[in-house]
């Protein structure tokens, strides 16, 4: 058996054939001129959702190529819909296409399209979303989000979106749609990686 030690977290040159180091991130190598960078996943803070109407993720690095958002039981005041922006400097809130819906049983029983982020549906009041949302770089600085969870005792929900940004994402906003109703229940994070 074989015992990898990484005694130094500074890049001195380039590696030797199958070396790996740690600067920040991982590198695997397979020749003196070629290395690839393999990034680890980074898990945020989580945010306990339960109060106000919005709750932000920043500083994220610009080598990240996916997001993932993580909803716990999270629940609003009012009958809006979660939505999550992402943006370059500022949170973007127009130009996504992206919608959500919920089934009983295989058959959809409500939907839900927004243009100010990716939506994910909350169609019955005072029950709990619990879901995964996955947001990838496709290429520039165009993003595509998929999703897919549950509300408490209403059924599964999925849903997808996409969205261009004037820049690189550094940023990610949770909210809802009306601007208005706020965080009642649950908390939230992010996973990011490149």
């Amino acid at each position: 058996m074989s015992i990898l030690v990484l005694t130094s977290d500074t890049l001195i040159g380039t590696p030797a054939t199958g070396n790996i180091e740690y600067n920040g991130q991982f590198y695997g190598t397979d020749s003196n001129a070629s290395r690839a960078q393999i990034q680890r996943i980074t898990q945020s803070t989580a945010v306990a959702s339960t109060s106000g109407t919005s709750i932000d993720f920043t500083g994220i690095p610009s080598w990240v190529k996916r997001i993932t958002v993580l909803l716990s039981a999270v629940s609003l005041s009012g009958a809006g819909q979660i939505l999550i922006q992402i943006g370059s400097g500022s949170v973007t809130t127009t130009g996504y296409l992206a919608s959500s819906g919920y089934c009983l049983t295989g058959n959809v029983t409500s939907s839900v399209t927004s243009t100010a982020g990716f939506i994910v549906i909350d169609g019955v009041n005072t029950q709990n979303v619990t879901a995964v949302l996955t947001i990838n770089l496709i290429s520039g600085n165009t993003w595509i989000s998929g999703h897919s969870g549950s509300i408490q005792t209403a059924g599964g929900i999925t849903g997808s979106g996409n969205v261009t940004l004037s820049g690189t994402l550094d940023r990610v906003r949770i909210t809802t749609s009306t601007g208005t109703d706020t965080f009642d229940a649950g908390s939230i994070n992010i996973l990011y990686e490149g």
